[in-house]
């Protein structure tokens, strides 16, 4: 019975390591890879890599071709621009229902501390450091949305965002906007005011959605 909790938790080890060779570039979009090359990689057996990669399918990461290993999965503007759309409307909700379901400070406790580690982050210069607490801020904002099916469906669209984001973290200007951005959707939600909540935060995601596909465009990065 102790078995199977270790074995999840190997599983997820290498669906968080793999995930991350593909953020960081180092499994290069539309290569192929072999199950046992992987496992050699993580220095893992193939079953928890077999796992993790079907769980990354599912995400869109990759596509499992069977017998032949896998391909790391490419993404095109348009991909981008639908993705950006789906989230934008769907993260604005979530904002929207947050600030109606009258949270505590207390409620609001994770939200805020992501915020302020976005802040330090960007005192420090620090990308990644901002890049995880900006992770954690919109993740915080939907699972306060209350909705289980728009928590899946973001989800699964944000592991294409990443990727989009650690390929331009450096080459952007600093989020210095976008950090305002998310104090004032903070405030409209313990204000209480909905309507606000989701006009900014449906603006934050525009705004971030035209730096990002004006990066990729010109630096070439995706396919056109």
């Amino acid at each position: 019975m102790l078995e199977a909790p270790k074995q999840k938790t190997i599983t997820t080890q290498a669906m968080e390591q793999i995930r991350q060779l593909i953020f960081d570039g180092e499994l290069a979009a539309g290569s192929d890879h072999l199950e046992s090359e992987l496992a050699d990689r993580l220095g893992m057996s193939r079953t928890p890599v077999r796992e993790a990669t079907l769980m990354l399918a599912q995400q869109g990461l990759l596509e499992v071709r069977p017998r032949k290993g896998v391909r790391i999965a490419t993404l095109s503007l348009k991909d981008m621009e639908e993705i950006y759309a789906i989230l934008t409307e769907l993260e604005s909700l979530a904002a929207e229902e947050a600030a109606e379901k009258g949270y505590s400070e207390t409620d609001l406790a994770d939200l805020k501390q992501a915020i302020e580690a976005m802040e330090d982050a960007l005192e420090r210069e620090d990308r990644e450091a901002w890049a995880i607490a900006d992770d954690a801020f919109h993740t915080e904002l939907v699972r306060l949305g209350g909705n289980s099916r728009v928590q899946s469906i973001v989800s699964m669209m944000s592991n294409q965002v990443r990727r989009a984001r650690a390929m331009t973290l450096y080459i952007r200007p600093l989020p210095v906007k976008s950090n305002e951005d998310h104090r004032a959707v903070f405030d409209a939600i313990r204000k209480g005011d909905a309507q606000a909540a989701r006009q900014r935060h449906h603006l934050h995601r525009q705004d971030a959605r035209e730096v990002l596909i004006e990066l990729l465009k010109k630096h070439k990065l995706f396919q056109l």
